[in-house]
């Protein structure tokens, strides 16, 4: 029981953490660094502490076959989560960016349908279609005042990071319960560095350091330290606990942490597009999840 409790305490700190990272991103993309460039500066960074600390923990030998789904986990997990989310939210606002990775369990869930051969009642393929409904809505209606010039292409970006990371769940558990998570996040995070490397090095090269302020270096090392580093071994944590729906399920905290942030720095607004397409979501999303829930209590 003690276990389960920090792994909610894990998944609520990873929820916090990601909300403020819509707006702190923002800051830094893409008027000192390009999404892409910022990409490989933060998954440098991040692949470096994971080694440097992975030799504080167990030492284990990874097994050849699982090497492909390491791989797998690495490409939605890292490469194209990250390409598409920070991509995407160059373009889009912080608070609609945090909306549409609500849709994260309801992918999840269509996942374990078909993947895992998990039956869906008719009230989660309702619960589908509005979450469905409100992503549609968002990506094409949805836009913002503050510093989203293209906010229908960032949109649909966000959603398919939402698609990608929804597979990462599915596709790492298996090796949280082989492993201790230091064994196999250090080849996680090798592996998704050389394939964004192709993406990333001619942004990463065109970075004007000396132009930077000292408070965007701050921000920087916010998104590289907590933002990635952190918040992936905190995941995992929750992980090892928890079922992927469950702790896809602490994403719907994002948009609350996220719009306070926003709004509270005046980064970002409420308009009734985005209420509205809230709403449908946020309901798609209770409808996917509750039979879950009271199947678990039973």
């Amino acid at each position: 029981m003690i276990k389960r409790n920090y792994a909610y305490i894990a998944a609520i700190l990873v929820s916090i953490i990601y909300g403020v990272t819509f707006t702190v991103a923002k800051d830094v993309m893409p008027q000192f660094v390009k999404p892409f460039g910022f990409i490989l500066l933060r998954v440098v960074g991040a692949t470096l502490l994971f080694w440097i600390f992975s030799f504080m923990g167990p030492k284990e030998k990874i097994e050849f076959q699982d090497f492909p789904r390491i791989f797998f986990a690495a490409f939605f997990g890292v490469a194209l989560n990250m390409l598409t989310f920070f991509k995407g939210l160059s373009y889009t606002s912080p608070i609609m960016g945090a909306v549409l990775m609500c849709t994260t369990p309801m992918i999840v869930l269509v996942f374990s349908a078909l993947l895992l051969k998990e039956r869906l009642a008719n009230k989660k393929i309702i619960g589908l279609v509005l979450g469905l409904i409100g992503t549609a809505v968002l990506i094409l209606y949805g836009k913002s005042i503050h510093n989203a010039p293209q906010a229908s292409l960032g949109n649909l970006l966000v959603f398919v990071n939402a698609i990608s990371y929804g597979f990462y769940l599915i596709i790492v558990k298996k090796l949280m319960s082989k492993y201790n998570a230091f064994t196999f996040v250090k080849w996680i995070y090798t592996f998704g560095l050389l394939l964004v490397i192709p993406f990333g090095w001619n942004e990463f090269e065109a970075i004007s350091w000396q132009l930077i302020p000292l408070g965007i270096y701050y921000k920087i090392g916010f998104i590289v330290v907590f933002s990635t580093f952190l918040t992936y071994l905190l995941n995992l944590v929750s992980m090892r606990e928890l079922k992927p729906t469950t702790v896809a399920v602490f994403i719907y905290l994002q948009p609350l942490f996220a719009s306070v942030f926003a709004i509270g720095l005046g980064k970002d607004e409420i308009s009734a597009v985005k209420l509205t397409a809230a709403l449908l979501i946020f309901t798609g999303v209770y409808l996917v999840t509750q039979n879950k829930d009271r199947q678990a209590k039973a």
